[in-house]
């Protein structure tokens, strides 16, 4: 045994330092970690909780024969009782409309702690940035509780679960590239945990909608009183549940729309797309970066047609997005406009105002 351990030993002082980041997510009460070549359980133990003695802990708790040895893609499990974990803050990234958060007013800029309440009016909007550069968008009348903002010590990773009362959460999660440590939105009847980068959870009176856009997704539905089941979402699926807890069903998410016209029109902006098969609606929302991470407005439109405009000057985005039968919605398709023209002098430099900004011009 002396010896095994000794072997072990030299084996963690040789690939400790080369371990390679491959975090996937959680299950429940424990960090998913997906092997990678030259990974052993000492090297394991001592990035993520801190104690390289603990690697037979997690020997025992994944049932590894041989420690040397550990399966590439094989997923080790860390109870999160055995990280160690530091508080974190969430920035303010985006403000459109009325917004709050601790029943302030939110503004860019300000920073926000672990149990504050954010929400959204109902032409209001918000963009939340966690430690590890993830995402947090909030359309209009929405509203969460940050229930968990930590980070784990010594690698970055962030550990987040956000309370979705109402309305919707669309999230960019990891954007870095870093891998997922913890990222899961709860709603009283699911809890949906990331292992991608994309997703978009809705909740309403009529239950939960999650799409996955990008990587992938464990749901679990979890209504009082029993014992709940659990699906998988892939990239570019959706699962809609009941608001008593039942799957309606998982199924692929409708392709981004095709805008066909996008036309300067009386101070607006005419826009038409191609209709979609099997869409019920469509999203049309204004933003100012193409993700629609910093949204200006939103709107629903039954025909593939609708109007929009800018809030102020410079480029814009408009995006659509086709809402099936059950309410899931699609791939986004987006098209750069510009938004309202400023006054110029005859340099071409814009007409500033006193109170900053430019002078606006509008259409007749």
């Amino acid at each position: 045994m002396h010896r095994h351990r000794l072997r072990l030993a030299l084996a963690g002082m040789l690939f400790a330092g080369s371990v390679a980041a491959q975090p996937s997510g959680a299950v429940d009460d424990e960090f998913v970690y997906r092997v990678r070549q030259g990974d052993t359980l000492l090297g394991l133990a001592t990035t993520y909780t801190g104690r390289a003695e603990l690697w037979t802990t997690l020997q025992s708790r994944n049932a590894v024969a041989d420690p040397l040895r550990l399966a590439i893609g094989r997923e080790i499990r860390i109870p999160f009782s055995l990280i160690p974990e530091q508080p974190a803050t969430v920035a303010v990234t985006h403000v459109s409309g009325p917004a709050q958060a601790g029943g302030r007013s939110l503004a860019p800029q300000a920073t926000l702690q672990e149990g504050q309440v954010v929400s959204t009016g109902p032409s209001g909007s918000a963009t939340l940035e966690l430690a590890d550069g993830s995402k947090l968008t909030l359309p209009p009348a929405s509203q969460v509780t940050l229930d968990r903002v930590r980070t784990f010590q010594g690698t970055g990773l962030t550990d987040s679960i956000i309370q979705l009362q109402q309305g919707s959460v669309e999230s960019a999660v990891a954007p870095r590239g870093d891998g997922v440590g913890r990222f899961e939105v709860r709603t009283p009847v699911t809890v949906t945990g990331v292992r991608g980068t994309r997703l978009r959870v809705h909740a309403s009176d009529s239950g939960v909608r999650s799409e996955v856009v990008e990587g992938r997704s464990r749901l679990a539905i979890r209504p009082p009183g029993t014992a709940g089941q659990t699906v998988r979402i892939a990239r570019n699926q959706g699962a809609a549940v009941s608001a008593e807890g039942a799957l309606l069903g998982v199924r692929a998410l409708l392709p981004a729309p095709r805008i066909e016209s996008l036309e300067r029109e009386s101070g607006q902006w005419a826009l038409t797309f191609e209709p979609v098969a099997n869409a019920a609606a469509y999203l049309v929302r204004v933003a100012s970066d193409p993700e629609g991470s910093m949204l200006a407005s939103s709107a629903t439109v039954t025909q593939p047609r609708a109007k929009v405009s800018a809030p102020g000057a410079g480029t814009y985005y408009v995006i659509v997005r086709a809402m099936d039968a059950i309410g899931l919605g699609g791939a986004d398709a987006a098209r750069s406009f510009q938004g309202m023209r400023t006054l110029v002098w005859s340099s071409g430099l814009a007409v500033g105002l006193g109170s900053g900004g430019s002078v606006l011009l509008g259409d007749y």
